[in-house]
């Protein structure tokens, strides 16, 4: 089994719909750092698992600098940002959302 790991930050806003009051329901900006994990049994073509610029180009691309309210389909929490990107990025299976020190939401695929 082949792996590879490509960590990216992002800047971007969200507010939360939560069901008990809190100061996350406002909009607000964290500096994100994303940590995507890929796997593969068998190389491409190119003797990759996936190409590092493919993850950089479909969660920068889609996230960075943007309100997530605008473009995600959910509630914007980290754990729900984090299988959106395992859903997103070829041979994903782990990704690590990390919204501010000491805050990470992880999502895995089931093997």
């Amino acid at each position: 089994m082949y792996y590879v790991t490509k960590r990216l930050e992002i800047s971007a806003a969200h507010r939360l719909d939560l069901s008990y009051e809190s100061k996350c329901t406002s909009m607000h900006g964290h500096n994100w750092i994303i940590t995507v994990h890929c796997r593969a049994e068998e190389l491409n073509a190119d003797g990759m698992v996936v190409d590092f610029t493919d993850i950089k180009r479909t969660v920068l691309g889609a996230l960075d600098h943007r309100c997530l309210n605008d473009i995600l389909p959910f509630n914007p929490t980290a754990e729900n940002i984090a299988r959106w990107i395992c859903d997103n990025v070829e041979h994903c299976y782990r990704v690590d959302v990390r919204e501010s020190e000491g805050n990470t939401a992880s999502y895995e695929k089931d093997l």
